[in-house]
C-alpha cells in the first residue's frame, strides 16, 4: 500500500546493536519516546547481534511492559545485514525502517522519511546525511565507491543513513549478505527495478558514548570487492 492519507505510518522500528550496553538505556528510551509520540501504530524489534555484554539485558529492561516491543537475538555476532534480515523477518507492521543503538541518528528525523514517504507516494525513502565527520580519506572512498556502483550498475546512489520502505519490498531470503553491504545491496536492487523512492537529508550527532565496531577504510574496501562479486551474481 502506497503512503497517503493515513496518518501516521504504521511503523515496525528495527533497532540492533552489538557490545552497546551503555548505551541502550538512553537510546531506546529516546526512540520508545519518539514512537509513542506519533500516534499511529508501531513496533520496537530489537535485535542483539551476538553481544558479549549486557546489551540484552539492558535491552529487556529497557523495554519492559511496553507490549509494542519485541527482542530477537543471535547466538553470535554476524553483522549488520543479518540483523536487519531477522529484523524483517520479525516485523509484522507494513512499513520499516531502523536505527543502530548508538544514539548517533535521533530518531525525530524518521519523521522526514515518513513525510517523504506519504508526500510523495512512494514506498522507499533513502537518507544522506547533513554533515558527518568521517575524515578526507573516506570521502574520497565514499566517492569512489558511488563511481564504481555507477560503473557496475548504472544507477546513482545517494544512501548513507537508514532508509523506509513498505516490508513488501524487502525479501530476506533474496539477500546473501550478512554486512554492512546489505545496505548496499538493497539501494542497488531498487533502484535497478526503477522503484520510485524519494531521498531526504537527516542530521547525524556523535555516538552517546564508545567508538565505533567497525574499520571505516576497511570496510569501504571491502564493500569495493562485495559489489564485484554482486555484479556477477545479477
Amino acid at each position: 500500500m502506497l503512503a497517503g492519507a493515513m496518518g501516521a505510518l504504521p511503523l515496525s522500528l528495527l533497532v540492533f546493536a552489538y557490545d552497546e550496553e551503555a548505551n541502550v538505556a538512553v537510546a531506546v528510551g529516546q526512540i520508545l519516546a519518539w514512537l509513542r509520540s506519533r500516534g499511529g501504530p508501531y513496533e520496537l524489534v530489537f535485535v542483539d547481534d551476538g553481544s558479549r555484554d549486557g546489551t540484552l539485558g539492558a535491552a529487556r529492561a529497557a523495554v519492559a511492559g511496553d507490549p509494542g516491543c519485541k527482542i530477537v537475538s543471535h547466538d553470535r555476532n554476524r553483522g549488520i545485514g543479518a540483523a536487519i534480515k531477522t529484523g524483517v523477518r520479525a516485523a509484522t507492521l507494513p512499513w520499516v525502517s531502523f536505527l543502530p543503538c548508538d544514539g548517533q541518528i535521533p530518531p525525530a528525523e524518521l519523521d522526514l522519511l515518513c513525510a517523504a514517504a506519504e508526500r510523495e507516494r512512494v514506498r522507499l525513502v533513502f537518507s544522506t546525511y547533513r554533515a558527518r565527520e568521517d575524515g578526507l580519506h573516506r570521502k574520497v572512498l565514499s566517492a569512489g565507491i558511488r563511481a564504481l556502483i555507477w560503473s557496475l550498475f548504472g544507477v546513482h546512489m545517494r544512501s548513507d543513513g537508514p532508509y523506509l520502505f513498505a516490508r513488501e519490498l524487502f525479501d530476506p531470503a533474496l539477500y546473501e549478505s550478512d554486512t554492512f553491504f546489505l545496505n548496499f545491496e538493497f539501494p542497488i536492487r531498487m533502484l535497478r527495478s526503477h522503484e520510485r523512492h524519494g531521498t531526504v537529508t537527516i542530521e547525524c550527532v556523535p555516538r552517546i558514548s564508545g567508538s565505533s565496531k567497525s574499520t571505516q577504510l576497511g570496510r569501504i574496501l571491502g564493500v569495493a570487492r562485495d559489489l564485484v562479486d554482486l555484479r556477477l551474481r545479477i
